[in-house]
């Protein structure tokens, strides 16, 4: 049974990416991900918000200790550098481990200089960059256009940089996702990843204190993905791939049918381990087998709001008493 997939350009031998993760953080987690059956790899995201969280802590301890202006852009320079460099080391060395695709990850708030480190990201020998942007429409003095457009900013200035393939792995905040998603797909990126899934925070009510929410996703949160892949299937100008809710072979084959070309999982592999891969690949086997298709690529798309006889069901957003069955 051929359970390839075709995303980004790849020739992958299954649809299982393993998502940026704790996972995904070492060479040996990643020949890990390997051995257990993972198509591709998605690296630990170098992270904007560190960088600059580390430069202002070393700044704040060097104004401790001298008042030389020239050592802010000292600072400024040096954290910076050595944290692309430590990934440029992990890139290389997962480069040597592993012999599926390994791609980079950085997860940016701003278009300040991810050119410059995409580009030393590709020299290190990634074979695609995905940038997980997370910009939280919290700031209520800027428009949803000024925050797509800061999107869009990234996509153009790191697409034109490079000769890898990008992708974007994005939240579903945004007004109007459709006609965001196709301008995203203009600008030369090769895969869009649905969705993002974010630090949530809760109250404890008793310390009166922040504290985080749910980190692992679960099966049910796979129905929001699942209509999105399935309404812009065809639609855009990039491969499309699942992310959150994805656990077991169900999961995988409904995102599939709704026109994902490829799975990132993670949650379901930090809570039970990377064995999972192997009993999702044998479920997508059987249920082709089951279902008498050749390949992955059949049912591709299937269910997508294009391919279904009933559209309308992706687009129904209230209950009624004729489909819900509820009094």
């Amino acid at each position: 049974m051929d359970i390839s997939t075709r995303y980004m350009g790849f020739e992958l031998r299954n649809p299982i990416i393993v998502a940026s993760s704790g996972l995904t953080a070492t060479a040996e987690g990643v020949a890990d991900c390997e051995k257990h059956g993972a198509a591709a790899v998605v690296l630990k995201s170098l992270f904007e918000e560190q960088i600059l969280f580390n430069y202002e802590a070393r700044l704040n301890e060097v104004k401790l200790e001298t008042s030389y202006p020239e050592a802010e852009e000292y600072i400024n320079l040096h954290t910076r550098s050595q944290a692309v460099e430590e990934y440029v080391g992990l890139i290389r060395s997962c480069k040597k481990t592993v012999n599926i695709p390994v791609v980079a990850s950085i997860n940016c708030i701003s278009a300040s200089e991810w050119t410059g480190f995409a580009k030393e990201i590709q020299l290190a020998g990634a074979d695609a960059l995905e940038l997980n942007l997370s910009i939280l429409p919290s700031d209520t003095t800027k428009t949803c256009g000024q925050i797509e457009e800061t999107y869009i900013d990234i996509l153009n200035e790191v697409v034109k940089n490079l000769t890898i393939p990008v992708s974007i792995k994005i939240s579903s905040y945004f007004s109007g996702l459709a006609k965001t998603a196709l301008r995203f797909s203009f600008t030369g990126i090769r895969g869009m990843v649905l969705f993002n899934r974010f630090y949530t925070p809760d109250i404890d009510i008793e310390e009166f204190k922040i504290i985080p929410g749910s980190i692992y996703s679960s099966p049910s949160e796979l129905t929001v993905p699942l209509r999105w892949i399935a309404i812009l299937s065809e639609r855009i100008y990039c491969d499309l791939a699942a992310s959150t809710g994805v656990h077991d072979g169900t999961g995988l084959v409904k995102v599939l049918l709704a026109g994902a070309k490829a799975a990132q999982v993670c949650s379901v592999l930090y809570d039970k381990g990377l064995g999972q891969i192997a009993p999702m690949l044998r479920y997508l086997e059987d249920y082709l087998k089951r279902h008498r298709f050749g390949s992955v690529q059949e049912i591709i798309g299937k269910m997508s709001m294009r391919q279904t006889e009933n559209p309308a069901a992706y687009e129904r957003v209230q209950f009624m008493k004729h489909f819900s069955e509820i009094e």
